[in-house]
């Protein structure tokens, strides 16, 4: 052992003329046929060089052999050049690969649209940069290299999501149930989740196709899986958002009690938040108003217009003629949240003009023509537009849960105003009544009435809201802990509410930055204030993600595409949702090979 050591290993410059070998990497290397030699030992060298190349080389002089490694070592420089480049461009290839199968994948476009774009490529290389021809060529897109890269790119999402989830402090899930053009029931599973950073990551954790029935059991299993092949403990699990269907709210057989069940079983303290989606909340609301035979007889209108080619063509062109401000009127179609208000709306400004068309087709317009109708059309597509607007505002990702409940109480106070207001025969925010109230007798119009409906509808807003008014102190300490009263305050939070609100520093901070930003800022010495706000920071308060990536379903799963696998659409999704997170490609392309996909031909 101790020969070993002391044994010199190093490599000799001057064995790169006795014996042909250079130093590359640590390792002596044969600049003649490019052997390595495992060990730098000039026995070893020595060896090699007599046994393979002593007899071409022996007759060179000292000079000669200089000159002779010389040249070999530039044949050797230029060989690996060569190599990298060509590394450097079979890994371009795979990169552009699977950029291109992301784009294909975010436009929901079928996966041999990647074959149509690499015919585009190589006829504008052609023209552009004829040199650059090959390069092109090697970058693969058949159908079914796009399919495989989409399956990459969607588990390269789901892992560093399961990676972030290990720094989760608190999460919540929102989901909902449709069915797609094949008519499988899709069950979409978001999670925001929020680290000890209160760092926010709102993501798709779950789609998960249900081919047989959609009861509670078998939705709580689905998401139950979600949550375990995540490896995410149920103790954090804060809040649970629904569409409101039974087989979501169950207390016992839905998916609400089975998830607090398990709740129980893993002994979690903490106590789980329910809520059924606000802007589900918000359309059935509307309901209260009882105005259904206004909305019949409009769609009834829309209905004879658009429903026959010949029809509408004419309208069309009678509204032309008239030098209308618009060209058409819009189909009402019930799923759609902002559908109602417009058709509405488009009708009210084209009531003349509708009127004077269907006199032409031989129809009595005696009703669209009655005063009390036109009071009741007015009055709907003022209180829908509000109503829009009030939609619009709990539309949209990342919303946290306290900007939609003040979006709400703002409404519910407006409301009141406004009934006020009728009361008062003074409809100064329903442009469309005053409008009305103008061409007919004041007396005529029924402000009362219409009170009332105000009235009622404020009603139903502070029943269906009840279980967020019951939240109100907690939105406040996330929303402005600086307001809130310390002694309505849970007790294990009190002292270090105090400690805040007495604290200029983070006030200052807190007017700097806002609500949004501020709980990121609250200090380590609080921890109970940094918990409740992860708590509601992480708590959905729309399955808003979940109507959004059921849209993108329809695009993607067409009556053209039925033979669309689960898992295809599962990853297609994955990808087109995907916001907090972006796949890491050059990690992807490490792992492959580049393959050259023909022109006309698919793998």
């Amino acid at each position: 052992m101790a020969k070993r050591k002391a044994e010199n290993r190093s490599f000799l410059d001057k064995w790169e003329a006795e014996y042909l070998f250079t130093y590359v990497k640590d390792k002596p290397v044969c600049l003649v046929c490019g052997v390595n030699v495992a060990v730098s030992k000039e026995y070893n060298i020595r060896r090699h060089y007599e046994t393979k190349h002593h007899d071409k080389y022996k007759d060179l002089d000292m000079t000669q052999r200089s000159q002779k490694v010389e040249e070999m070592k530039i044949s050797l420089v230029s060989q690996q050049n060569m190599f990298k480049k060509a590394t450097s461009q079979s890994e371009a290839a795979v990169k552009a690969s699977y950029i291109v199968a992301a784009e294909i994948a975010k436009s929901a476009r079928p996966f041999n649209e990647g074959e149509f774009m690499k015919k585009c490529m190589m006829k504008v290389c052609d023209l552009v940069c004829p040199e650059k021809k090959q390069a092109f060529s090697n970058v693969s897109l058949s159908r079914n290299t796009v399919a495989d890269r989409t399956c990459d790119l969607a588990t390269n999402l789901y892992d560093q999501l399961m990676e972030k989830g290990k720094d989760f402090v608190a999460f919540s899930l929102a989901m909902d149930e449709s069915c797609d053009a094949s008519d499988t029931a899709q069950l979409s599973v978001f999670i925001r989740g929020v680290d000890s950073n209160l760092c926010v990551t709102e993501e798709l954790l779950g789609f998960k196709s249900m081919h047989g029935t959609t009861t509670g059991k078998e939705i709580f299993e689905e998401v139950s899986k979600c949550v375990t092949e995540i490896k995410l403990p149920w103790d954090k699990l804060v809040g649970l958002t629904t569409d409101g269907a039974p087989a979501m709210c169950g207390k016992k057989s839905g998916l609400v009690g089975m998830v607090r069940e398990k709740m129980r079983e893993e002994n979690c303290a903490g106590e789980l938040t329910v809520c059924h989606c606000i802007i589900h909340q918000e359309a059935l609301c509307a309901k209260a108003l009882k105005m259904e035979h206004v909305m019949t007889t409009v769609t009834q209108v829309v209905n004879f217009i658009r429903a026959k080619g010949l029809n509408h063509r004419q309208f069309k062109s009678f509204l032309e003629e008239c030098g209308s401000e618009y060209a058409d009127v819009p189909y009402h179609t019930e799923v759609r949240w902002l559908s109602r208000g417009k058709v509405l709306n488009r009708c009210f400004e084209l009531r003349e003009e509708i009127c004077q068309f269907l006199e032409t087709k031989g129809n009595d317009t005696a009703e669209l023509r009655e005063q009390k109708f036109l009071c009741e059309l007015a009055f709907l597509c003022d209180i829908s537009s509000h109503l829009d607007a009030l939609n619009l505002q709990l539309q949209g990702r990342g919303r946290i849960i306290t900007y939609l409940y003040a979006a709400v109480r703002a409404f519910k106070t407006k409301l009141c105003l406004w009934e006020n207001q009728m009361l008062q025969g003074n409809p100064c925010h329903f442009p469309c009544c005053q409008s009305i109230k103008a061409q007919i007798s004041t007396a005529v119009f029924p402000c009362a009435q219409f009170a009332e409906k105000l009235s009622v509808l404020a009603a139903e807003f502070s029943r269906r809201f009840a279980d967020f008014d019951a939240q109100k102190c907690k939105f406040e300490l996330l929303s402005n802990p600086f307001t809130v009263d310390v002694e309505n305050a849970p007790t294990n939070i009190q002292m270090e509410l105090i400690e805040l609100q007495c604290n200029d520093t983070l006030k200052s901070k807190y007017d700097a930055v806002g609500a949004a930003q501020f709980p990121r800022f609250i200090p380590d010495t609080m921890p109970q204030l940094r918990t409740q706000a992860a708590q509601m920071l992480s708590m959905f308060g729309s399955t808003y993600l979940c109507e959004q990536l059921f849209s993108s379903m329809k695009m993607t799963k067409t009556t053209h595409r039925r033979r669309l696998t689960d898992e295809h659409l599962r990853s297609i999704l994955r990808i087109s949702s995907a916001q907090s997170l972006s796949p890491d490609i050059d990690e992807l392309a490490s792992k492959k090979r580049c393959q050259v996909s023909g022109l006309g031909t698919s793998d």
